[in-house]
């Protein structure tokens, strides 16, 4: 994962800057991005596979239909580009332990 964030300059129209954790890693993003769309801009293009799946997903369709994004919050499964982000978000691309 990459910590380069590749969004345009500028604060002007975005929410409150908010933190966050995805697989172990520290991201920053801001209120009412969804969770892809701050992957994304800090220059991650795929997630973790899982134990049976591919050895990453890329984010594919970017508007919940190919569930190639989903992520674990909280033990519930998500897709990542429906899911906005919020202060002190903490996710994992594969799925918790049982």
């Amino acid at each position: 994962m990459s910590a380069g964030d590749l969004r345009i300059g500028g604060d002007a129209g975005r929410g409150a800057r908010v933190r966050l954790t995805v697989d172990g890693h520290r991201f920053h993003a801001y209120a009412g991005e969804s969770l892809s769309t701050a992957l994304w801009a800090a220059g991650v293009r795929e997630l973790a596979g899982g134990i049976d799946g591919p050895p990453s997903r890329p984010v594919f369709c970017a508007m919940g239909i190919c569930q190639q994004c989903a992520v674990w919050i909280d033990g519930r499964r998500v897709e990542a580009c429906r899911t906005q982000v919020y202060d002190g978000l903490v996710a994992t691309s594969v799925p918790p332990e049982p």
